[in-house]
């Protein structure tokens, strides 16, 4: 049974694609006879011809997904995209290090563990990047002392 021209009306009439028109599978032989734009509108009314629903893509695997990303995971070598520095300006990975630095040295002179001629020379070798982390300062201290 060939229903390719009512399948072309219908899809017309419903302003669809002929994919998305859905015959009854009973209703058939009605179908068949109807002919003309009218006939089809009629058996749209009496829903023997139907429009599929609209497919959409879930969001759940989506939203699982965000989650763990938001916990940290899913950040290993092979998620990485672009260069280190896209990740972590050269800028800002520098005011980090520095800040983090400073504030060690200005806890060590408010506890009194250092005089300031000692933070000053140790401000300007922080300011020079001669410290890799604060651990190395803590280490350089140990050697001065």
């Amino acid at each position: 049974m060939n229903l390719s021209t009512q399948k072309r009306l219908a899809s017309d009439v419903l302003k669809v694609g002929k994919n998305k028109v859905y015959f009854d599978q009973s209703r058939l032989d009605d179908i068949k006879e109807a002919l003309t734009k009218e006939d089809i509108r009629k058996l749209v009314k009496d829903k023997v011809i139907q429009k599929k629903p609209k497919v959409g893509s879930s969001k759940s695997r989506f939203r699982k997904r965000l989650i763990q990303k938001r916990k940290g995971r899913r950040q290993g070598e092979g998620s990485k995209k672009g260069k280190q520095g896209a990740r972590l300006s050269r800028k800002r990975k520098w005011m980090l290090l520095v800040r983090s630095q400073r504030n060690l040295i200005n806890d060590l002179r408010d506890k009194k563990i250092i005089d300031n001629k000692s933070y000053r020379q140790l401000y300007k070798k922080v300011k020079g990047g001669f410290f890799r982390s604060r651990r190395h300062i803590k280490l350089y201290l140990g050697e001065q002392k």
